[in-house]
C-alpha cells in the first residue's frame, strides 16, 4: 500500500466495549490511519462508506446482530471490506466459520497491538489490492466499448487465432481491411502485442472459440 492510500485509509471499529473503542482508536490514529468506531452493527450501516481503502475490527458478540451474522449479511449485500475479528470467547467452530468467510484474521482477547496492527494492515493491503482490480478491470470495460462493433468482433476472432486472411474470408471482406481494423484495435485498446491483447480478451470474456 502507498503512502497516499495509507493516507486515505479508514479502519472501522465495531464493539459495544466503549473502553475498548477508544483504545482501538488511539492504537490506529497513532499508526497514521483514520478511524471511525460504532457500538454496534446497526449504527455502522447508518454510514454511508467512503470510497477509499478499508478494513473493519468487529467483535464477534454484539448487541443484536452478532459479528459472524454480519460477516454473511454485508458479503450478501456486496459489501466487500476485509474484516479482523476479535473476540473474548471464541472457539475453533467460530473461527473456521470466520476465515472460511475470508476474514484476515481472529484475535482472542487481549491481544497484543502489534498483532492487530499487522492483521490490518494486511486487510487494508487487501482492499487496495481488490480496489485496483475492480478499477482496472472497469477500465479496461470502457475501452473496449470504445471500439466499433465491427472492432469487437474482429477482437474476438484475432485473439482465437485466426489469421487476418482467415477472418476477412470469415466476414466476407478484403484482407486490408482486417489489416486496417486489427491495428485500430491494438492501437485503441493499448496493447503492445498478440499475448497482451489476448489477456485483455480473456479477463472481458470476449475471446471468440472457433470450432
Amino acid at each position: 500500500m502507498n503512502e497516499h492510500a495509507e493516507a486515505q485509509a479508514v479502519v472501522f471499529v465495531i464493539d459495544d466495549d466503549n473502553v475498548l473503542r477508544e483504545a482501538l482508536s488511539r492504537l490506529f490514529r497513532s499508526a497514521g490511519l483514520q478511524v471511525r468506531a460504532f457500538a454496534s452493527a446497526a449504527e455502522f450501516l447508518q454510514m454511508e462508506l467512503p470510497d477509499c481503502p478499508a478494513c473493519m475490527v468487529l467483535d464477534v458478540f454484539l448487541p443484536g446482530v452478532s459479528g459472524l451474522d454480519f460477516q454473511c449479511e454485508l458479503a450478501k449485500a456486496g459489501v466487500d471490506i476485509p474484516i479482523v475479528f476479535m473476540t473474548g470467547h471464541g472457539n475453533i467452530r467460530m473461527t473456521v466459520r470466520a476465515m472460511k468467510a475470508g476474514a484476515v484474521e481472529f484475535l482472542p482477547k487481549p491481544f497484543r497491538d502489534q498483532d492487530m496492527l499487522d492483521a490490518v494492515k494486511i486487510g487494508l493491503e487487501r482492499d487496495c489490492s481488490r480496489r485496483k482490480a475492480a478499477s482496472d478491470a472497469a477500465k479496461l470495460k470502457a475501452t473496449f466499448g470504445s471500439l466499433t462493433v465491427r472492432e469487437q468482433e474482429i477482437m474476438g476472432l484475432v485473439t482465437a487465432g485466426l489469421m487476418n486472411k482467415q477472418i476477412a474470408g470469415k466476414l466476407g471482406v478484403s484482407e486490408i481491411t482486417i489489416k486496417v481494423h486489427r491495428g485500430n484495435v491494438m492501437r485503441k485498446m493499448g496493447a503492445k502485442s498478440l499475448a497482451e491483447l489476448v489477456r485483455m480478451a480473456v479477463a472481458l470474456g470476449v475471446r471468440r472459440t472457433i470450432a
